[in-house]
């Protein structure tokens, strides 16, 4: 395992770096302005994306792009640190086309859609052109075991028929989301496995029957790109709106998960980053009792801390997808449930640290981090809860430990004194 950035990644970082300084935050007022007004800020976005692309910073995260597409193409080990950088802004990364959910959506189109769809869908979205959202959560159940999903597809002659709601679903209220991949069951026949009902649909927004209930607030703060409540009333698409093969639907969103968790926990820690900056500067130049924050043994613990953590966090981001360019997605399904659990714990750690140097206005919209502490706690549950995680390193250790069962007997009788043998 060689994590040297090389001399590719080093002039990209350096490039995204630079449109970063020199356009994205000085645009991130104007950005605010926008938002805070509850209009989706376009103005801004559209002529940074076409200044990106123009750059060749465009849809950096996709390993396998073809001749005829858009784009540059990096492993995801390669692509890792340039997330990290994206991430100290939250709506940077969409300037590169390579904010999620269509991060994942184009992955799986890439992967399963037809020579119509990749047309009607896919590029589009690696253009730019517009957005779409995932559809997998719902409110009536516990859907980190997606097993429970109520929403049903049925198939009636021509047409696949869509009923249900789901909730949480990022992206749908951007005013440029034309396409909602729906995960549901499609054959609940009792001899029918678990893991074998489930199909995905490619929905479009505007279909009739589709209604967006409501843009739920996360800790009080309502994204302007939405998470939002949709319900499907009797839903009709077209037979061939089909996504992959039906029943095929569980598979394929695991599929789609892997890369965008890497992605996610880069961020994150382009975030800690930011956060250990802030608070490091922030004890340098705040004083109490006579005294800079900085001489305080606490605070320098907590700084301190945050470097650590920090640093193993990246080791194991980047060692997970370096596992997934050499292995594959399926073999380092257990290191992305580990980054997933570590990247969201220290995400609320080290912002938790941040503002509590700040003192109150940590918790005020005068500085990023009590926005950035609540996307760390929702990160908690976003593409699965950290139990279920845990629950997968738990089960691969544990597999482990029972193939080499007994092999470390000899090893504790060496330790034991020689009255206990």
């Amino acid at each position: 395992m060689d994590f040297a950035y090389s001399t590719r990644v080093q002039a990209l970082r350096q490039q995204v770096q630079r449109f970063m300084d020199d356009l994205i935050l000085p645009s991130h007022r104007d950005w605010l302005r926008w938002s805070e007004a509850g209009a989706y800020p376009l103005d801004v976005i559209e002529p940074l994306k076409a200044r990106a692309r123009a750059a060749g910073l465009w849809n950096l995260f996709l390993p396998g792009l073809r001749d005829d597409e858009p784009g540059t193409r990096l492993s995801n080990l390669e692509y890792a640190p340039l997330a990290e950088i994206m991430g100290r802004v939250p709506w940077a990364s969409e300037v590169f086309n390579c904010s999620a959910p269509d991060t994942g959506n184009i992955e799986l189109l890439q992967l399963f859609a037809t020579p119509a769809q990749r047309a009607h869908w896919l590029r589009p979205l690696m253009e730019g052109t517009m957005r779409s959202c995932f559809a997998m959560s719902e409110p009536d159940v516990a859907s980190s075991d997606p097993t429970n999903l109520g929403t049903r597809i049925a198939r009636d002659g021509d047409h696949w028929v869509l009923n249900g709601r789901k909730w949480f679903i990022t992206g749908a209220a951007h005013p440029q989301c034309r396409l909602a991949i729906v995960m549901g069951v499609s054959d609940a026949a009792p001899d029918v496995p678990a893991h074998r009902r489930h199909s995905l649909l490619l929905v479009p927004m505007d279909a009739p029957g589709l209604e967006i209930v409501r843009n739920i607030p996360v800790m009080q703060h309502q994204a302007i790109e939405g998470h939002c409540e949709l319900v499907f009333r009797d839903v009709r698409v077209p037979a061939d709106h089909l996504l992959g093969t039906a029943g095929e639907g569980f598979a394929m969103a695991q599929a789609r998960l892997g890369p965008g968790r890497v992605h996610h926990c880069m961020r994150t820690i382009g975030q800690c980053e930011l956060a250990l900056e802030l608070m490091a500067e922030r004890a340098l130049e705040r004083m109490a009792f006579g005294r800079h924050l900085s001489d305080f043994a606490n605070v320098q613990d907590w700084i301190a801390c945050s470097r650590l953590e920090i640093d193993q966090a990246r080791l194991l981001v980047l060692r997970a997808a370096w596992r997934m360019d050499t292995e594959g997605n399926a073999a380092a399904r257990t290191d992305v449930s580990a980054i997933k659990v570590v990247a969201a714990q220290l995400q609320t750690r080290v912002l938790d640290r941040a503002m509590q140097v700040f003192g109150a206005v940590g918790l005020t919209p005068d500085t990023p981090l009590a926005a950035l502490w609540s996307w760390g706690r929702a990160l908690r549950f976003l593409d699965g809860p950290d139990e279920v995680h845990l629950r997968t390193v738990a089960r691969e250790e544990l597999r482990r430990s029972r193939a080499h069962r007994g092999d470390n007997v000899l090893h504790l009788q060496r330790w034991m004194p020689p009255e206990s043998l």
